[in-house]
């Protein structure tokens, strides 16, 4: 998934040994009793392999704690049963997990993670709102590496034609992509719909922007059966009976729905800053055609869930000492430009949104400022993964029209109150 390309794709899982942990040095199964070593880092495919010359400056300057790279699957799903499976058996062969943001609360309430001391990381020098993916129970489970807000991308040319400027509400959008779409052969909108993490997030978004949300900030009370949520539910839901979501769209996940606008079949796109790179990249049909604002909502603009991904340390891992100087280095300024330029990965350092040189390169930098500052995180709950599925099935059933906006969250609420129980 692309919110851990961090997608983000917005995922890079580094499995580093970090080291902000408590108790340097005396971690019971540390083979080094100074905690240094060579380390394994987890991902889950690099696709701009931009991670692998990061690496390899690290292993240059420090031979005696190299780490290695290993990739796992590029779906988020897949890495995080694959990580978990592997935590659970004991097994040490993960040193740090790079995980998605909305990860944090259910490996640390599971225990397989450890605690962090907030002062050995420079949390102050980051956005804001991405610290707070990083906590638990209030405290430090994990390091912000790389943050994500999703955008709307949209064909410059096309409106331009139309004499339209690019959405700021939702009826602007489903206008436009009702009417100007069909006009050029092509669909409407489409984000990621198919029932996996990305339904999650897409669902997410809609109900927040209507005002609504899922769950209380502390996962105890289902707060989903409101007329903001059902209002969200229906955007989705009308974009469906109305046409301007096509029935393709339900089964797109990040690069099958970057791929469609990429190849002009799309007028507009829910994505993650990653497309902008390469839907301007050389050979793409729309480069230097399109432009990205935030996501719209019902009076303006809308409210993205904050993706992206943390650096934990497992608590298996044996030399935190060293993971605390790699988890340093790669969150340092200097690396953080280089996630960016290198990696087309939003960076969690404030100072580069405001670097000049940066938007001129980057011009989508300001937008996604504004998204992030204003994005708000998915539901924290240990059962994570439960509420992520319970949230997948029912907006399927919603967006394939088989249940209302109003049974969807009346039969959520009842879903997600049985999941919190069993907490």
């Amino acid at each position: 998934m692309r919110w851990m390309h961090a997608a983000g794709r917005g995922l890079l899982v580094v499995a580093v040994l970090l080291a902000g942990y408590a108790g340097f040095g005396t971690h019971p199964g540390s083979t080094d009793p100074k905690g240094r070593g060579p380390m394994t880092l987890v991902t889950a495919g690099d696709l701009t392999d931009y991670l692998g010359p990061l690496l390899d400056d690290w292993n240059h300057s420090r031979p005696d704690e190299k780490v290695t790279l290993v990739e796992l699957p590029d779906s988020a799903d897949e890495t995080r049963a694959q990580m978990i499976s592997e935590l659970r058996s004991g097994s040490d062969r993960f040193d740090v997990l790079n995980i998605d943001v909305a990860w944090t609360s259910e490996f640390a309430a599971a225990g397989l993670i450890s605690p962090l001391r907030p002062s050995r990381f420079p949390l102050n020098t980051f956005l804001a709102p991405v610290v707070d993916t990083a906590t638990f129970d209030g405290r430090l489970y994990a390091v912000p590496y790389v943050t994500n807000a999703g955008l709307l991308y949209y064909r410059k040319d096309i409106l331009e034609r139309a004499g339209e400027r690019p959405p700021r509400t939702w009826a602007e959008l489903a206008r436009q992509a009702r009417t100007i779409a069909p006009e050029y052969g092509m669909d409407g909108y489409a984000g990621q719909f198919l029932p996996y993490e990305g339904l999650t997030v897409n669902a997410t978004e809609a109900v927040h922007s209507a005002g609504g949300s899922i769950l209380r900030d502390d996962g105890a009370l289902v707060t989903v059966d409101s007329a903001a949520a059902r209002a969200g539910l229906e955007f989705l839901a009308g974009g469906v009976r109305e046409g301007w979501i096509s029935p393709k769209a339900r089964g797109y996940k990040e690069e099958e729905s970057r791929q469609a606008f990429q190849d002009g079949r799309l007028l507009f796109l829910r994505n993650w800053p990653y497309v902008y790179s390469m839907a301007n990249a050389q050979g793409s049909k729309v480069a230097g055609k399109f432009g990205a604002v935030p996501l719209p909502g019902p009076s303006g603009p809308g409210t993205s869930v904050l993706g992206g991904s943390n650096l934990a340390v497992s608590s298996h891992s044996r030399h935190p000492e060293s993971a605390a100087d790699l988890i340093a280095y790669l969150t340092s300024e200097r690396v953080q430009r280089q996630v960016l330029t290198e990696g087309s990965l939003p960076p969690v350092r404030a100072s580069l949104y405001e670097d000049p040189a940066l938007i001129r390169a980057y011009p989508y930098l300001p937008t996604l400022r504004q998204s992030v500052l204003s994005a708000e995180p998915r539901p924290k709950s240990p059962r994570y993964d439960q509420v992520s599925l319970a949230v997948q099935a029912v907006v399927q059933d919603v967006m394939a029209l088989r249940q209302t906006p109003r049974q969807a969250v009346t039969r959520l609420s009842h879903e997600l109150g049985s999941i919190a129980r069993k907490g």
